[in-house]
């Protein structure tokens, strides 16, 4: 299905969304202080031969920008607090509840964002790319500092429990790292693997994390923190 076209505003709060929620405070008072000083300050004065046109359009435009883009990182800060909070509740059910049940009655937003959860966990920072649904590409990108500066991973989720995940899905991710020049990567299902996939990831630096593995991962990152 194709996706629906966003709108400049829900791109900017999208964005925004994806950062961590007190830069999306920051970002909505750093771009109000910016603005206000283009929105007050006096037009020049009216001389024939010239045009007034462009500064009074640039003026316009801050003067509805000191309000609008404020409030649209506000909103996109608050959508951020929303999913870190969503998040860290998943980690939390599924760490207390028994490994398969805390993933079978996810969605597949909800298995993405513990997914994500459990790479931070892990010391990574992520950041999602937005191009999810069922059956997304590419839906995290994961960055570690290495002994080489920071480190890139890519990590696909599959929400999938009917069925095995089968090589393609592996050899579609290891092409994407081959193309980006990506460390690593990791493809994460609720679900199993087939042999094929994987022996195919073996010696690739391709990481199979199946549903009850990745609820270990948050159990060990959890009583690791509280340890």
């Amino acid at each position: 299905m194709a996706r629906r076209r966003s709108s400049l505003a829900e791109d900017v709060m999208d964005r925004v969304a994806r950062l961590p929620w007190w830069l999306g405070v920051l970002l909505a008072i750093v771009s109000h202080l910016l603005l206000r000083p283009l929105a007050q300050r006096p037009l020049p004065p009216y001389t024939p031969g010239t045009s007034i046109a462009m500064p009074a359009m640039v003026q316009g435009l801050a003067a509805a920008g000191q309000i609008a883009l404020p409030l649209l990182c506000l909103a996109g800060a608050g959508v951020s607090a929303w999913r870190r909070r969503q998040r860290r509740g998943l980690a939390r059910d599924a760490a207390q509840r028994p490994a398969m049940d805390a993933v079978n009655g996810m969605s597949w937003r909800e298995f993405e964002l513990l997914v994500g959860e459990a790479f931070r966990q892990q010391g990574y920072r992520v950041a999602e790319t937005g191009g999810g649904g069922p059956d997304g590409g590419v839906d995290l990108l994961l960055a570690k500092p290495g002994a080489n500066g920071s480190e890139k991973y890519l990590v696909q989720c599959k929400h999938w429990r009917a069925w095995k995940v089968g090589v393609g899905v592996v050899r579609e991710l290891y092409g994407v790292m081959a193309a980006t020049g990506a460390a690593g990567g990791y493809v994460v299902t609720a679900g199993r693997f087939t042999d094929e996939a994987v022996r195919f990831a073996e010696g690739r630096n391709v990481v199979l994390v199946e549903g009850a593995e990745l609820v270990r991962m948050i159990r060990g990152a959890r009583s690791g923190g509280s340890g």
